[in-house]
């Protein structure tokens, strides 16, 4: 039975122990019945410990973790389950260094964990085209140069040079689409508002060069920020995915302090899986985690070449 909690008190009492966090995440990841994670075989032989499990096909032992995020890890999935209700119901997301003392385990094992999370945080779910209206907008992720080492400092201004670029795409009445871009040109914006908007629906834009030419495709209306049009009109703006991108940087200056461009996307990918969970409860936000759990692991060495 899959458990509902509200808090991080009714988290800590509904997993008392390791094998309690075991069988939620089998009720979870076996809602449809048993299953061997290396030959798809239902018929699973269940052993005496509650905890591990063979297949009576290709005669394999596992455990629940095997064929997701957890696999080859350590930590129990009660220290799993706390990461993950931090890491969802902390708008800004937490910092490795802070999960490490929240969990009791190293900085290098909590960065770890936090990549592993969001690494299942990119859901494949968000195929659907976003009706209008929607608004797009472009930015540059960096950090502060301050937090940066002296040997990576680019004496970066107010322009790109050193930057990130990034382009957000928001329905005002529904999801967001983030996507880290190699370069911020025509061809490429156009690329990810033609992949994430519906054709013929109505979007909005800055005046920015790199939208022009979609007046075919949709029913493109631009704010020209140059002349002091912000909100003009209660319709004609961009004024809510530039509140989302002002809330990203926050979150990087604040907590990271520095984001480098290979990781860049799976920091948009956790945020966009909290943006378009905003309404629901803190507890499903745990269960929905755990059921994007399963997959391909993330290994160290991935990360740090």
């Amino acid at each position: 039975m899959i458990q509902q909690f509200d808090s991080i008190f009714d988290l800590l009492k509904g997993f008392p122990d390791e094998l309690s966090a075991i069988k939620h995440f089998e009720a979870i990841r076996w809602k449809g019945g048993a299953f061997c994670p290396y030959c798809g075989s239902i018929r699973i032989y269940h052993f005496s410990d509650k905890k591990t499990h063979k297949c009576g096909d290709c005669r394999k032992r596992f455990s629940i973790k095997v064929g997701t995020i957890f696999e080859d890890s350590k930590i129990g999935l009660q220290k799993w389950f706390m990461a993950i209700w931090l890491i969802t119901s902390h708008k800004k997301d937490i910092a490795s260094t802070q999960l490490a003392k929240d969990i009791s385990v190293t900085q290098k094992t909590a960065w770890f964990m936090l990549h592993r999370l969001r690494c299942a945080a990119q859901t494949k779910s968000f195929n659907r085209s976003l009706d209008g209206p929607v608004e797009a907008d472009e930015t540059f992720v960096d950090g502060k140069e301050k937090n940066n080492h002296s040997h990576k400092k680019l004496n970066r201004g107010r322009g790109a040079v050193g930057k990130i670029p990034a382009l957000g795409i928001k329905s005002r009445d529904g999801e967001v689409r983030f996507e880290k871009v190699d370069d911020l040109t025509g061809s490429s914006a156009k690329d990810v508002i033609r992949r994430n908007v519906k054709a013929g629906a109505t979007l909005l834009t800055d005046e920015a060069r790199v939208y022009r030419g979609l007046d075919g495709e949709h029913n493109h209306y631009t704010v020209n920020h140059s002349a002091g049009e912000y909100a003009g009109w209660y319709f004609f703006h961009t004024n809510t995915i530039e509140s989302v991108w002002a809330f990203l940087n926050q979150q990087i200056i604040s907590i990271h302090h520095f984001v480098s461009a290979k990781h860049l996307q799976c920091y948009l990918d956790e945020m966009m899986f909290r943006q378009n969970r905003r309404d629901v409860a803190e507890g499903d936000h745990v269960n929905m985690l755990l059921d994007a759990a399963s997959g391909k692991r993330l290994l160290y060495k991935e990360l740090i070449t």
